[in-house]
């Protein structure tokens, strides 16, 4: 009895380890979360102490780094839309289309073989797909229109679209293999055809899943740096004009912190604003996203 007994605390003493490193690992994100938010809201206190809410979200002109200084974040959030609107227009649809046709038209073979190729394209370096915009992308727009600059918008968005594209494949290959089969052989069962069942019942089916992909795709195009650094270039402007050089919001980061910035200067503490501002814009995505997965799972289930 006594023997038992001795096993019985072990087994509870490794029970109670386990729980505890497993709380410890949940809250080692939780307290890192909090610190980024800690460090950002430091030094964007600091920052909105110099410079009024008024300017810098009405301003339409970003020059921290010149004088007179202007810190109006509207040219830069107009990059970083163009480029995050224009990749999604490009990624979605392909990557969507990739997870269609890789559960519904692929034979196995074929999907054994392009399932690995995403992936490589997955593994690519940001900052060799900058090198493939400029070189590549950038000469083939520059042959079929004209007056498109050498760093330009359309180029970043094309090649942050392909980057996005693996990511949006996996996910919603993923949402549409998990719905039932019963459900279309259902529809198989009333006559429909192979592409009725795919938009009318699998699509629907699985709409929560596509939607959380759909959402995680633009936070990463909206996070995106290295990529669009090197493609889009660095003069903010509020322009719709695709050919022309932008800054987003992550690529003026990159400058100020690869500079001779000193720290505790206003030209320092604004990449923590506009660090601030896009942590905010991707929570609010996220927090979109959930939402709607929550809305669509209701409807569906």
């Amino acid at each position: 009895m006594s023997i038992q007994s001795h096993h019985i605390k072990l087994a509870k003493l490794q029970e109670s380890l386990v729980k505890v490193l497993l709380f410890s690992c949940a809250a080692v994100c939780v307290l890192i979360t909090l610190g980024i938010i800690g460090v950002l809201a430091e030094e964007t206190f600091q920052f909105f102490r110099e410079v009024s809410l008024w300017e810098f979200f009405s301003g339409t002109r970003w020059a921290p780094l010149f004088e007179p200084r202007h810190f109006g974040i509207w040219p830069l959030f107009c990059g970083t839309a163009l480029i995050t609107l224009g990749a999604c227009a490009i990624g979605i649809p392909i990557g969507l289309g990739i997870a269609i046709f890789l559960n519904e038209y692929a034979s196995p073979r074929f999907r054994e073989w392009l399932k690995p190729a995403l992936e490589v394209l997955a593994g690519i370096p940001t900052v060799v797909y900058g090198y493939f915009a400029v070189k590549t992308i950038t000469p083939f727009l520059q042959g079929l229109f004209d007056n498109v600059e050498v760093f330009n918008a359309a180029s970043a968005a094309i090649v942050v679209g392909i980057m996005v594209v693996p990511m949006i494949a996996s996910l919603c290959d993923d949402a549409i293999r998990s719905v039932p089969r019963t459900v279309k052989e259902a529809g198989y069962a009333l006559g429909a055809t192979k592409f009725e069942v795919t938009s009318q019942v699998v699509i629907p089916a699985a709409m929560s899943g596509l939607v959380a992909a759909f959402i995680l795709a633009l936070s990463r195009a909206l996070g995106e740096t290295m990529a669009v650094t090197l493609a889009a270039g660095s003069t903010p402007r509020m322009s719709l004009n695709p050919f022309e050089s932008v800054q987003t919001m992550t690529a003026y980061i990159v400058q100020v912190s690869l500079g001779d910035t000193p720290q505790g200067t206003i030209e320092y503490q604004s990449i923590f604003a506009v660090g601030s501002l896009l942590f905010i814009l991707t929570l609010g995505f996220n927090l979109l996203a959930y939402q709607l997965v929550k809305k669509y799972r209701r409807v569906y289930e």
